[in-house]
């Protein structure tokens, strides 16, 4: 036990393991905020959705050769969010629809663009990385972390600030229409905040994953406790340890940190299942 924690000091020397560090748990704290929302307002897909429309983004900011993907992949992503959640609401194409088809389109794009336009010699590795996010997150420099803990600031004051409001529009929006709460705007205020948190979300897990990230946490508090608060607040702990143990698990056994991390969630979440069926047996 002592070679291992002696080994992990070690490992924390090198700052792209303490930057993964720092990235990862903090967009496991707004992608487990988010997500409880996420699973009670029934828009869970979404975040897939979203993130294969930041994979087609990232194809063609690749493209252009841009340096700095986030300034086409945050706007892109923002406003994908807005336009699913108004295509859910007016017109013929209900919500589920307009998910599948932006999502699937988005990824067929973003993988068609990186293979015709390829700026690599090893295009299905860079496919890779992106869609699973196997190594993304030790790759990231101080201006990148410095930028995923602003945006994670930014998120969390939001979440925090407008907490009220979000808890209404989740459980009875009708009820809260009808309180005089705007909830069409507060229901445009979780689409662009997912929209940032999916975008955060690319670097830890990949884009196929991120889902996980988001919905995982959140069952899991709901396996134990039925209160939102409380789901809530256990939810961002489930979801910053299982974040940190699996970046360290990767690192210790070198396997791919987004599949790693998602295995922690799926672990925590079986544990808390069995946990909650204990309790409610008793």
């Amino acid at each position: 036990m002592s070679e291992l924690f002696s080994k992990i000091v070690l490992y924390f020397e090198y700052p792209f393991v303490r930057y993964a560090m720092i990235a990862g748990v903090l967009i496991a704290l707004c992608s487990s905020l988010l997500g409880v929302t996420l699973v009670l307002k029934r828009f869970s897909f979404i975040g897939d959705g979203l993130s294969h429309v930041a994979f087609g983004a990232i194809a063609i900011a690749a493209v252009l050769g841009l340096t700095n993907e986030m300034l086409i992949v945050l706007p892109v992503t923002v406003l994908s969010a807005v336009l699913l959640l108004k295509t859910g609401r007016r017109t013929k194409i209900k919500g589920d629809a307009a998910v599948a088809m932006i999502s699937v389109g988005a990824l067929a794009l973003g993988y068609l663009l990186m293979s015709v336009f390829s700026t690599s010699a090893n295009v299905s590795g860079d496919v890779c990385s992106t869609l699973f996010g196997s190594s993304l997150i030790l790759t990231l420099s101080k201006a990148e972390v410095a930028v995923s803990v602003v945006l994670s600031a930014v998120v969390t004051a939001v979440f925090m600030l407008f907490y009220n409001k979000i808890f209404a529009v989740t459980f009875d929006e009708d009820f809260a229409r009808a309180g005089g709460v705007r909830a069409g705007a507060y229901n445009l205020l979780i689409a662009v905040v997912t929209a940032v948190v999916i975008v955060l979300a690319m670097n830890l897990v990949g884009s196929l994953l991120i889902s996980a990230l988001i919905i995982f946490p959140a069952l899991s508090a709901m396996c134990i406790f039925k209160s939102f608060r409380p789901v809530i607040v256990f939810s961002a702990i489930i979801s910053v340890v299982c974040a940190a143990a699996g970046i360290l698990i990767s690192i210790l056994a070198a396997t791919p940190v987004g599949a790693t991390v998602v295995a922690a969630d799926i672990a925590a979440f079986l544990i808390c299942r069995i946990a909650g069926a204990a309790v409610r047996r008793q």
